[in-house]
């Protein structure tokens, strides 16, 4: 290039270079990994067993994250429950209707499997009463037995083929349930009149990590049935972190991509790899689904 054609070069070109230079500096600002401190919330976790390996590994993730002021201030756990059980917990047992009344729960985390279920109206209800600024999570599930009709039966079998599934059949099998949730918790706000309770799309990140099983994509798993321990759907770490970033993202309101491997996962195979496809496939359902409150902000990279 003619050196004399410099300036008119340096004029036009300038602004894209700019451009380009800012987009890279800020393309990672979303991340926990590096971006500014995070302020912590008081959480208190009602559930089952789907949910109550959650908080301890929500602990881990959130000290990697340097999150400051993060507190589980309470657990409670029924085995198979309702949420309506842990309204019903008798008064000398219940652990979550005392934490809610003090008002200090800024973040509950409930996990229906079977809707509807008034527990969570009442639940909300009462933390709403003596803080009105707490968000009621509910985490949405990958359906048990990878049979839908469980979710009217209760039953499911002894046995499950998941190796043999589908991404189309898994999607349809799921679509209905994940509707009804959040048809459900589109009506609980409408009544209470702001978003008071939000989704934890476990269920869509757990289908998104079965799809990369499928193709053969995902670090160190090969088969669907790698991911679960039982019939049932009780997960393997994998499930369970993945879980938990989405808990973190809806919690935080931030991206867990780049965040260092959590314990939970440190003895799986490829666990750098697979920690990367976890983050990436949490922060992913979260940010598409409408009532996880998290939008994701890109930055245009067209000049």
């Amino acid at each position: 290039m003619n050196t004399t054609q410099s300036p008119f070069w340096t004029q036009r070109l300038a602004p894209i270079i700019i451009g380009f230079v800012l987009v890279a500096a800020n393309a990672g600002r979303i991340t926990a990994a590096d971006d500014a401190p995070i302020k912590g919330q008081r959480i208190f976790t009602a559930g089952h067993s789907l949910l109550l390996y959650m908080p301890a590994i929500l602990n881990d993730i959130a000290a990697k994250a340097k999150v400051d002021g993060h507190v589980q201030v309470g657990v409670q756990g029924i085995g198979g429950s309702h949420v309506f059980q842990h309204w019903n917990l008798p008064d000398e047992k219940n652990k979550v209707k005392p934490a809610l009344k003090t008002g200090a729960v800024q973040v509950l985390t409930l996990s229906p499997i079977y809707l509807p279920d008034d527990g969570i109206e009442k639940l909300t209800a009462l933390g709403l009463e003596h803080n009105p600024d707490i968000r009621v999570t509910v985490q949405e599930f990958w359906v048990p037995y990878d049979d839908p009709t469980v979710l009217e039966a209760g039953k499911g079998p002894k046995q499950v083929d998941r190796d043999s599934r589908t991404v189309a059949e898994l999607r349809q099998m799921h679509a209905a349930y994940f509707q009804s949730m959040d048809d459900y918790i589109r009506a609980l706000n409408r009544k209470f009149g702001k978003q008071a309770l939000f989704i934890v799309p476990v269920g869509q990140a757990v289908l998104g990590l079965r799809e990369k099983v499928i193709k053969g994509e995902a670090p160190g798993i090969t088969k669907q049935s790698e991911l679960f321990s039982d019939a049932l759907g009780h997960a393997h770490a994998p499930v369970r972190v993945l879980s938990t970033y989405c808990h973190f993202a809806v919690i935080y309101r931030r991206s867990p991509i780049g965040l260092p491997v959590p314990a939970a996962l440190s003895k799986v195979s490829e666990a750098e790899q697979l920690n990367r496809l976890l983050q990436e496939l949490a922060w992913d359902a979260v940010c598409k689904h409408p009532l996880s409150g998290v939008k994701q902000h890109t930055e245009k990279t067209n000049p």
